[in-house]
C-alpha cells in the first residue's frame, strides 16, 4: 500500500509540473513586433567632429579602411567612451553582455551624456545576460533620444530559467555580435563584451582579448548589419517586455554613476586611462592607423531562429574567403570545441604539411569548464595529427598592444577569437570555434588582408606563447603532459597543472557526455 501510495504522489508530483510549465508556457507568449519605430543608420554625417576628421584621411586611402588593433584592455575602454564623447548624431551599440559594474556604469553614463547632447543612441543587448539590468534599461529606455532592444527575449523576466523549461530551442540561440558604431564614422568590432574583466578593471581575472577599431568603408558595412538585426524578428522593444520606468528613473541613474565615479577603484582607473598614450595619440591624432582591404561578415539575425539559409552563415562565409590555407594557421580561440569534423580537417591540413598552431584556455583558466571539457577530449586526436596546442597559463601577464607587459591582475583568461592564414590574412571577432557558434549563436568579425598583423600574431606565437602558455604534448605512450617554461628552465607537469582531483574528474565526466552540441 505504501508503495502504491509513493506511486500516485510521484505521478502526481510529475503531473503537476507539467501542468505548470504548460500553464507558464501559455501565459509565456512574445510580445506583438507590430508598430515598431523604424529607423536607419545616419549616413550623412560627414560634418560631425568625427566626419570632419576622418572623411579626409578615408578620401586620401580610397578604397582602403583604416584599422587599429585595440590589444590592451584599457585602451579598448577608453576608445569606446571617447566615441561616445565624440559623436554628434548616433551611436549604434550592440553586445552580448553588459555587465552593471564600474565599467558598464561609466559606458551606459557616456550614452546617457551623448543623448543628452542631443545624439540618437540605439542600443541592442541579447537577453540572455541582462539579468538585474531591466530597471537600468528601462530608464535609459525612457530618455527621448534612447531606445533599447531586447535580442530574443525572455518573456517570464525573473526566475529566467523558467524560460528554458518552456522555450529551450529558441532561447538557447543567442546574439553574441559585438560592435559599437558612432556617427557611421567610427566602429569597433571584436571579441569584447562590456565589463570590467574586459576592460582591466578588476584585480581578479581579467581576459586577455582583442577588438578591431575601424574607419573608412568597412564601417558603413557594420552600420548596415546593425540596422538589418534592429530590424530583425528577434529585437524587441524593451517596453514591451519591461515596466516603463518612474519619471525620476534618470536622476537616479546620473546619481548611481556619480556615485560610481567618486568611488577610490573608479578614480584610479580613469586616471590611468587619461594617462596612456593611447588617449594622448587619440586626442593629437596621431594614432597610427594602418590601411587595408577589411570586411565584415557576420550571421544572418534569422539563425537566431534557425531560419537562415547555410550560405548565409558566418561559417560558410570563412571557408569562402579564407579557403584552405596553403602554409600556416595560428588560431587563437578561449572556447575550442572541434569536434570530429574540425578534427578531420585539422589533420588533413597538416598531412599537406600545413603548420597548425592552436592557442586555448588551460583548464586552471577557463571560465566554462563544459566547454574545456569539449576540447579535452579532442586533445589526443589533435596531437596526433600533428597540431601544435598551447593553454593559456592563469597567472599569464596579459597582452598588451604595446610591450605585452602585466596589467597587475590576478589571472588571466584568454578571451580573443581570431587567426591568421598563411601570413597575410586575418580574422578578428566573436566567432569561436565550438559547434554553438557554428550552428546556435550569431556571430560576427572582420576580415582583414594585412600581413604586418598576421605577422604580430605569428610572432605572438613565437615569443609568448612560450612564456604565457603550456604546451600539450604527447608521450611515447601517448599519455598527455604540458611544458612550463618558469625561470628559463622546463617542466614538465604529467596532470593538468593548477587543477584539483575533483576538476580533472568533472572535466573527465564531461566529456563522456553527449553534450558537445550545446557547447
Amino acid at each position: 500500500m505504501a508503495v502504491i501510495t509513493l506511486k500516485r504522489a510521484a505521478f502526481f508530483v510529475v503531473a503537476l509540473c507539467i501542468a505548470g510549465a504548460l500553464l507558464i508556457k501559455g501565459r509565456s507568449t512574445l510580445p506583438s513586433l507590430a508598430n515598431r519605430t523604424v529607423s536607419n543608420a545616419i549616413v550623412d554625417t560627414e560634418a560631425t567632429r568625427l566626419g570632419r576628421l576622418i572623411s579626409p584621411l578615408v578620401a586620401a586611402h580610397a578604397p582602403w579602411s583604416g584599422v587599429y588593433a585595440l590589444r590592451d584592455a584599457r585602451d579598448a575602454f577608453a576608445a569606446r567612451v571617447r566615441m561616445a564623447e565624440a559623436a554628434d548624431r548616433s551611436l549604434d551599440v550592440q553586445y552580448y553582455i553588459w555587465h552593471k559594474d564600474m565599467s558598464g556604469t561609466l559606458l551606459l553614463e557616456a550614452l546617457r551624456a551623448a543623448a543628452d547632447r542631443g545624439v540618437r543612441v540605439r542600443l541592442l543587448l541579447d537577453d540572455n545576460n541582462t539579468s538585474g539590468l531591466d530597471g537600468t534599461l528601462a530608464a535609459l529606455d525612457s530618455h527621448p533620444n534612447i531606445e533599447v532592444r531586447l535580442f530574443n527575449p525572455f518573456i517570464i523576466r525573473s526566475p529566467r530559467a523558467i524560460g528554458y523549461v518552456t522555450d529551450f530551442s529558441r532561447l538557447n540561440r543567442r546574439m553574441h555580435n559585438k560592435s559599437f558604431t558612432a556617427d557611421n564614422q567610427a566602429t569597433i568590432v571584436g571579441g569584447r563584451n562590456v565589463g570590467d574583466e574586459y576592460f582591466g578593471a578588476t584585480d581578479g581575472v581579467v581576459f586577455a582579448d582583442l577588438d578591431v577599431m575601424a574607419v573608412g568603408p568597412v564601417v558603413h558595412e557594420v552600420s548596415s548589419e546593425f540596422d538589418r538585426y534592429w530590424a530583425s524578428d528577434s529585437a524587441y522593444p524593451l517596453d514591451r517586455l519591461v515596466s516603463k520606468a518612474g519619471a525620476d528613473a534618470l536622476g537616479v541613474l546620473a546619481a548611481e554613476a556619480s556615485r560610481v565615479e567618486a568611488d577610490p577603484a573608479a578614480v584610479a582607473y580613469l586616471e590611468a586611462l587619461a594617462a596612456s598614450s593611447f588617449v594622448h595619440e587619440i586626442a593629437e591624432r596621431t594614432l597610427p592607423l594602418e590601411w587595408v582591404s577589411t570586411r565584415m561578415i557576420s550571421d544572418d539575425p534569422a539563425k537566431a531562429l534557425g531560419r537562415a539559409r547555410s550560405d548565409r552563415l558566418l561559417i560558410e562565409k570563412l571557408k569562402a574567403i579564407f579557403g584552405e590555407p596553403k602554409k600556416k594557421l595560428d588560431l587563437a580561440s578561449p572556447y575550442f570545441v572541434p569536434g570530429s569534423t574540425g578534427v578531420e580537417l585539422f589533420r588533413e591540413w597538416a598531412a599537406r604539411g600545413v603548420q597548425v598552431r592552436v592557442l586555448t584556455n588551460s583548464l586552471e583558466a577557463t571560465d566554462v569548464a563544459a566547454v574545456h571539457a569539449g576540447y579535452a577530449r579532442r586533445r589526443r586526436a589533435l596531437l596526433t595529427a600533428g597540431i601544435a596546442l598551447f593553454e593559456l597559463r592563469r597567472s599569464a601577464g596579459m597582452p598588451p598592444s604595446r610591450g605585452l607587459g602585466s596589467t597587475g591582475s590576478s589571472g588571466s583568461s584568454l578571451h580573443a577569437k581570431t587567426f591568421a592564414v598563411d601570413s597575410s590574412r586575418v580574422f578578428v571577432g566573436s566567432f569561436n570555434f565550438d559547434p554553438r557558434s557554428a550552428k546556435l549563436n550569431t556571430e560576427m568579425g572582420f576580415v582583414i588582408d594585412n600581413p604586418a598583423l598576421a605577422h604580430r600574431i605569428q610572432t605572438t606565437f613565437d615569443e609568448r606563447m612560450p612564456v604565457d602558455a603550456y604546451e600539450v604534448r604527447l608521450s611515447d605512450d601517448r599519455q598527455l603532459y604540458w611544458l612550463e617554461t618558469r625561470q628559463g628552465q622546463l617542466v614538465r607537469h604529467d596532470k593538468e597543472p593548477g587543477t584539483s582531483f575533483w576538476q580533472r574528474a568533472g572535466v573527465w565526466l564531461l566529456s563522456h557526455l553527449p553534450i558537445e552540441w550545446l557547447l
